[in-house]
């Protein structure tokens, strides 16, 4: 019984396609008879003016032929719009000047018919009308299959930059335990004592990392105690070396947001590249502010001629600013400033967001 119930509506579902591909949704025909009741009007008093007789009959038929005409146009113009993503300027022109100039024969023929010649006057008129009604289809067609297919590219590309962006995402958290198991391996051999504590606030940041920084955009007074504990981790690790000067703004407005683990990027390669100088001291100063409707954010670090063995081990510092550029673009399109220079000694990067 259920196969017969089946077949009975894929059936029904045949039998009815070629009437839905050519009226189209059914909100179109409940539109049309809506609209039907004006244009019937008006047919009627163009009827009366050139002295047609039977004028309520020929209102109604011609009522009936131009929503005939207005679809047809609409399906033959949906022929070749399938992929049609731009809209046409020759042939829309074309079909909006051969709607006017129907309508203007159709108003100055009412004034200007002609006396006793009945069978032409009403070629004359159907003539311009079925065209006006044909190419008035063929013209909103157009028009929205244009959009519609704009539409979905949108989305489509959305929904690409969605899933690219939940890529980028998902790469920093073992980026940045790479580097950071890297430096704690270090710290192993030379420097053990400060393990315990370096593991304890490498398990908060890790969670932040996994279970807080999981959104498009957070809270940027998360984002900004998590940039504190990754600056106390690098105090505990690096010890009485660093030289660190910092101006953090403390936000307590939670409707300010910003994408996550996006400044942290900077910060950890300020650290990771200026530990390699052959300084005694490493020289680093971090800047978070908000301004208007803006994040400016800033970090200088000092830097040298970094050994080759330092740097065969530091495959991966391309990764971080490569993936926070692609978000960046992804995220911020327009809406940010990023600005990164370097002299003999200092590296500095100037970031300006818009706020979320």
């Amino acid at each position: 019984m259920n196969n017969v119930g089946t077949n009975k509506n894929i059936m029904s579902e045949i039998k009815f396609k070629p009437l839905v591909g050519f009226f189209g949704q059914p909100l179109y025909i409940f539109l049309s008879l809506i609209i039907s009741i004006p244009i019937y009007l008006v047919i009627e008093s163009y009827a009366i003016s050139i002295q047609v007789q039977k004028d309520e009959a020929v209102a109604f038929a011609s009522t009936v032929f131009f929503f005939i005409g207005l679809f047809t146009g609409r399906y033959i113009a949906q022929i070749w719009t399938v992929r049609l993503k731009v809209l046409p300027k020759e042939l829309s022109l074309g079909l909006f000047t051969l709607i006017i100039v129907c309508i203007g024969w159709l108003f100055f023929h009412a004034d200007f018919p002609l006396h006793g010649r009945m069978a032409i006057n009403l070629l004359l008129s159907w003539v311009p009308f079925m065209l006006m009604s044909l190419a008035l289809g063929a013209l909103i067609k157009i028009v929205h299959a244009v959009s519609e297919n704009q539409l979905k590219d949108a989305k489509t590309m959305a929904a690409h930059s969605k899933s690219e962006l939940h890529l980028l995402q998902s790469q920093l958290s073992p980026h940045f335990l790479f580097n950071t198991l890297n430096n704690m391996y270090g710290l192993s051999i030379t420097d053990h004592e400060k393990i315990p504590s370096l593991l304890l606030k490498l398990s908060e940041l890790l969670r932040y990392s996994v279970y807080d920084a999981t959104e498009i955009y957070v809270p940027l007074k998360d984002e900004i105690g998590y940039i504190n504990n990754y600056i106390d981790f690098e105090k505990i690790r690096i010890g009485d070396r660093l030289v660190l000067t910092t101006d953090i703004e403390q936000v307590i407005v939670p409707e300010i947001k910003i994408a996550p683990m996006l400044l942290i990027v900077f910060i950890e390669n300020a650290f990771k590249h200026s530990k390699n100088t052959i300084d005694d001291k490493i020289y680093i100063d971090i800047k978070l502010k908000t301004w208007g409707n803006s994040i400016l954010f800033s970090v200088q670090n000092s830097y040298g001629r970094e050994e080759k063995e330092i740097s065969a081990v530091n495959k991966s510092s391309g990764f971080g600013l490569d993936n926070v550029s692609k978000r960046l673009n992804l995220l911020y399109p327009a809406e940010h400033e990023l600005n990164i220079k370097r002299d003999n000694s200092f590296y500095n990067v100037i970031l300006q967001l818009k706020m979320k």
